[in-house]
């Protein structure tokens, strides 16, 4: 307590000014002097021993704010009685349980920033080695005809490196919190056909049949660029999904409260235990032939949440998958 320099100085004020009342009260008389003294000395007791008290609670609330700043588990922080240092306290509990959770909260991001590099490394690594082992051939000098086949397999090749690559990215943008959508009035029917376009040469050589129902002039507000990016993720899912001769429908609704946008395909659709987990990152699903990354509709779910959307997929009852978008109004 003496290390405090207001206290000090109110122990010298103190004893100064019970000095003088004891020697005013002497002076009085003998029995106002004796008072004199026993007031001030149990004043004195009094107030040091609140103080004394006071400062072992002040003692314990630092320790255990040395305890927080050193990362301790299971910290309690006892409550008081009413008065300063129970709300000194309650902050300090407060304070504790928020800095506890960010510990948490960051704990589980570093774990899930090193299974995301992990998994990135293991998506990148399996084209890189393809297209080593293409290069190893090309060394040899094949014929014409097998060095067009190799040619054109590595060129596949980086065109997928380049998209997972493209891919990644715009995740981490959105992780950031750096993306900003533009708010215009987009019209549905020009940006589906704006998300099928690079899909149409394929679809026809596969014979796909494509089915859409728009109404006329409707509209949704949002940045075209990025919500055709979100339709171009669920398409890609639903080409590879149906193979040859397949078929795609894609039919918009409006109602009062939102404007929905359904794509359907007649393909294999998922496994239950797939539903879950389809728009988590870097989910594969279970399938033995999937060939995806798994980002893809990571990257569509935060397209559509970014624009106050959602959208939910499941098993059709005729067959294949079904996804529902939905823009509120």
């Amino acid at each position: 307590m003496l290390r405090n320099k207001e206290f000090r100085q109110f122990a010298i004020l103190f004893s100064f000014m019970a000095a003088i009342t004891v020697i005013l009260g002497f002076a009085i008389n003998t029995a106002a002097g004796i008072l004199a003294a026993s007031s001030s000395i149990a004043f004195g007791t009094a107030f040091f021993a609140f103080t004394r008290a006071r400062y072992k609670s002040l003692a314990l609330i630092s320790a255990q704010i040395d305890l927080v700043l050193h990362n301790a588990d299971h910290l309690y922080i006892g409550e008081s009685d009413e008065g300063e240092l129970s709300i000194l306290h309650s902050e300090i509990a407060k304070m504790t349980l928020r800095i506890r959770e960010q510990n948490e909260a960051l704990k589980k991001e570093k774990i899930h920033l090193a299974d995301s590099l992990a998994d990135i490394a293991h998506q990148l690594k399996t084209p890189l080695t393809s297209v080593n082992l293409i290069v190893s051939l090309l060394a040899d000098s094949p014929e014409g005809i097998q060095k067009k086949a190799l040619l054109r397999e590595m060129e596949e090749l980086l065109e997928r490196m380049d998209w997972l690559i493209t891919t990644l990215l715009k995740l981490s943008r959105f992780d950031a919190g750096i993306v900003e959508f533009k708010r215009e009035q987009t019209e549905v029917n020009s940006l589906i056909q704006c998300a099928l376009r690079p899909f149409l040469i394929q679809m026809d050589l596969h014979n796909m049949d494509l089915q859409i129902e728009v109404p006329e002039g409707l509209f949704i507000e949002g940045d075209q660029n990025w919500l055709s990016e979100a339709l171009q993720n669920i398409l890609k899912n639903c080409i590879e999904s149906t193979g040859g001769m397949g078929r795609l429908q894609i039919i918009c609704t409006d109602t009062p409260l939102f404007t929905g946008i359904t794509i359907h395909d007649n393909g294999t659709g998922f496994k239950k235990e797939d539903l879950p987990c389809l728009f988590d990152r870097f989910y594969r699903g279970k399938k033995a032939d999937t060939s995806g990354y798994g980002i893809g509709l990571s990257l569509c779910k935060r397209i559509i949440t970014g624009h106050g959307g959602t959208i939910t997929a499941k098993n059709h009852p005729e067959g294949g998958a079904v996804f529902t978008i939905r823009f509120p109004k």
